[in-house]
């Protein structure tokens, strides 16, 4: 087992894995106690050959494995991808490309939703992978011998779920589906945190436009502040006493003392002096300069049971084609689907309108409808005479 601890070893199995049209990468890391993701181990693979990276190694430089990371001529395969890219984005300021997820893929092949690896490896070569080590301590040292076989079991046996699904998608002429689901994955927006927004990943619990002014400048206070600290947003300051700032915006400390969230002798402190300045930073904004409440989305009458039969339709259609529903269309899509013919949605264009968006629309025009054949719904469409004929 090849486990790398000098920058010297990395770069020369960088150099030996980019020989190669693909690479397996999986990383292992902690964030209990930290903002950004602690990197601790890094597994790739090759067709013919596997390594570990210990990342917390003294003295090892990680730009060899960032270079790989940058090489247009090798496919960087993960699966689930999202949290490896944003170490990858985070360290080496980069995103991986070109790139294949292996669970987006299995999706688009019929595997169901968001198919986890163990059981996305037993499915197509019958092994079974031990979990039992995937929460242990990855920052401890040494790794144990169970540590290191779990942490190379994920990118080796990812090198047959590739070749599988790569089969799979050509063989059905699929392949281009999985790029165009690979845009979130590879947009840097995805994966920067910036304080100004980070009161939409809070929920709407504010009525008035001044409580959203100060619902907005503190979150974007706690977010500076766990970024620079570097630990978790909870550790700076609670949502909870987010929303009760929010709702009684206090002004002074004996104010902001007295609120139910706050711990006691918190409000004599640096960060509640900051706390205050961005709570009078937004009771002093102008009232045509204050953010107006989001308004919720209101269904037009009788959408809510259109959207019902979207789902069956969804679901029909789904399994017809073998492939996971959340890729065809998600429920905002029916949603605005029900509401809306020309809808701009994923739905209505390319390859899923094709599959799934004309059929609702001609299930909204009344033109096909849904019934039972037994134990299984199918889809008739109707001729003009009113009378139900099979498709």
């Amino acid at each position: 087992m090849n486990v790398i601890t000098t920058t010297q070893a990395l770069a020369a199995a960088c150099s030996r894995l980019s020989a190669h049209d693909y690479v397996t990468v999986d990383t292992e890391f902690l964030r209990e106690t930290t903002f950004w993701p602690k990197l601790c181990v890094i597994q790739l693979a090759g067709p013919d050959d596997a390594y570990i990276v210990d990342a917390l190694a003294d003295g090892l430089d990680l730009a060899p494995f960032f270079e790989l990371m940058r090489d247009g001529k090798v496919t960087k395969v993960f699966h689930a991808a999202r949290q490896d890219i944003e170490i990858i984005f985070h360290l080496g300021g980069l995103i991986p490309h070109p790139l294949f997820d292996t669970q987006v893929a299995a999706m688009v092949c019929g595997f169901g939703d968001s198919v986890s690896y163990d059981q996305l490896v037993q499915r197509i070569t019958g092994a079974r992978i031990d979990k039992s080590s995937r929460f242990t301590d990855w920052a401890r040292r040494p790794l144990t011998q169970k540590q290191l076989e779990y942490a190379l079991a994920d990118v080796t046996f990812l090198r047959d779920v590739y070749q599988f699904l790569k089969a799979n998608l050509a063989e059905q002429d699929r392949s281009h589906w999985v790029q165009d689901e690979m845009e979130v994955l590879t947009s840097e927006a995805t994966y920067r945190t910036e304080p100004a927004e980070a009161w939409q990943r809070l929920k709407m619990r504010v009525r008035k436009p001044v409580e959203l002014a100060v619902l907005m400048e503190v979150a974007a206070w706690r977010e500076r502040e766990a970024q620079s600290r570097d630990v978790p947003r909870s550790r700076v300051l609670k949502d909870d006493a987010i929303y009760e700032i929010a709702a009684q915006q206090p002004s002074n400390a004996e104010a902001l003392g007295r609120l139910r969230t706050i711990p006691r002798g918190f409000e004599r402190s640096k960060p509640a002096e900051e706390i205050l300045k961005a709570v009078n930073a937004a009771l002093g904004l102008p009232k045509d300069k204050l953010p107006k409440i989001p308004k919720g989305k209101q269904a037009p009458d009788g959408s809510a049971a259109a959207v019902d039969l979207l789902k069956v339709l969804l679901k029909l259609v789904s399994e017809q084609q073998g492939v996971a529903a959340k890729v065809i269309a998600t429920v905002e899509d029916l949603e605005r689907i029900a509401a809306d013919d020309e809808a701009d949605v994923p739905a209505l264009t390319g390859w899923r309108r094709e599959m799934f968006g004309e059929m609702a629309l001609k299930l909204k025009r009344g033109e096909i409808a849904l019934a039972f054949d037994g134990r299984q719904v199918v889809a008739l469409d109707q001729d003009k005479r009113g009378v139900v004929a099979a498709e």
